[in-house]
């Protein structure tokens, strides 16, 4: 296989990896309204990712690099022509960040309503925004002859793009209410459980709507093609459906393994509906940029083979043992006693 063609796919199974982790942990802050009634609770939701979340939030630099490595004439593209979106999803995170760690600093009631209110904006904005970019790149946009993205930020605000944003939304939100029922007890966990019951029937539907939406969108990349993106479309689906079910009979580990499986293959499904470009021109299909114009050379993809190769295990072992050492449940009697201690 061409490496250009093996880095496509590599980069996307790391933003795979990001949609993923990050993913519930977009939909744990926006779920801090509704689960967070008291600041016990609060505290409760925001300690399920309070050991993970700076180190979910690190794939996206990693899947930025790569990109800017494998595919520079892509990552300039993207990250001029969408720096405003680009932007703000940063300076969210930027306050999402800040806000965990400075909430607790101090036992004033107003200090602490702020930053959450900033946790529940630092993680919908980016939870929206990712969609309408996907969506949007899948889709195409205007590129003159340089490569070059001529439209705004209101171009990328069109129905498609739009839909994109509400289905990462909808859907990160599930996935993150089903790690809060996963990782708590008490009320908590009971209110999750009714939450994510309420909020996967809604996923569904919109995300039914934006799979085919997609589907047809890839209709002209040919027949074997086309069947892949419509596999992996249905497999989103079901194991969407599957996680509800799982919930309602109170399986939270199933509900959250399904739940990442729908973020995985409903990524999946966005990547080979790309398939063959990057990043298609509705200017004049000429002006598409494909894996094989927007790739670095052969010398750089093999370098970045082998680091791929020797780093990447090191850096999911090490994820992998992070979440084992703080596999338990964030109890309310552990919150309650730590707040005596402090007092």
């Amino acid at each position: 296989m061409d490496l250009a063609y093996l880095w496509f796919f590599i980069v996307g199974v790391l933003f795979v990896g990001y949609f993923v982790l990050d993913g519930f942990d977009f939909g744990v802050g926006m779920s801090l309204p509704f689960l967070g009634k008291n600041e016990v609770s609060r505290r409760q939701v925001i300690n399920t990712i309070g050991p993970v979340w700076d180190l979910n939030e690190t794939w996206v630099i990693v899947a930025g690099a790569c990109l800017f490595a494998s595919f520079p004439e892509w990552y300039a593209t993207l990250f001029s022509g969408f720096y405003l979106a680009l932007l703000l999803i940063l300076l969210a995170l930027i306050a999402r960040g800040v806000s965990f760690e400075y909430r607790h600093q101090r036992d004033s009631l107003r200090w602490k309503r702020n930053f959450d209110r900033m946790i529940v904006i630092g993680s919908a904005l980016p939870a929206f925004l990712w969609g309408v970019a996907v969506a949007n790149i899948v889709q195409g946009v205007p590129l003159d002859a340089d490569h070059e993205f001529v439209g705004s930020l209101l171009t990328l605000l069109n129905p498609y793009g739009l839909l994109g944003g509400l289905t990462t939304l909808l859907l990160f939100f599930t996935h993150g209410v089903y790690f809060v029922a996963l990782k708590t007890d008490g009320q908590v966990r009971t209110d999750a459980r009714a939450l994510a019951a309420k909020s996967g029937i809604l996923t569904v539907v919109v995300a039914a709507v934006f799979l085919v939406w997609t589907v047809a969108n890839a209709a002209g990349g040919g027949a074997p093609l086309l069947m892949l993106v419509i596999a992996c479309a249905v497999v989103a689906a079901v194991l969407l459906i599957a996680s509800i079910v799982a919930n309602r009979r109170d399986r939270e580990g199933w509900a959250f393994g399904f739940g990442a499986g729908t973020v995985m293959f409903a990524v999946l499904t966005l990547w080979l509906a790309l398939f063959p470009n990057v990043m298609p021109s509705t200017t004049d299909p000429a002006f598409s940029l494909t894996i094989e114009n927007a790739s670095s050379t052969d010398y750089t993809l093999t370098i970045m083979t082998w680091a791929a190769v020797i780093f990447l295990p090191l850096v999911l072992l090490y994820q992998g043992w992070t979440y084992w050492v703080f596999r338990k449940r964030v109890t309310r009697a552990h919150i309650e006693k730590a707040a005596e201690t402090v007092h």
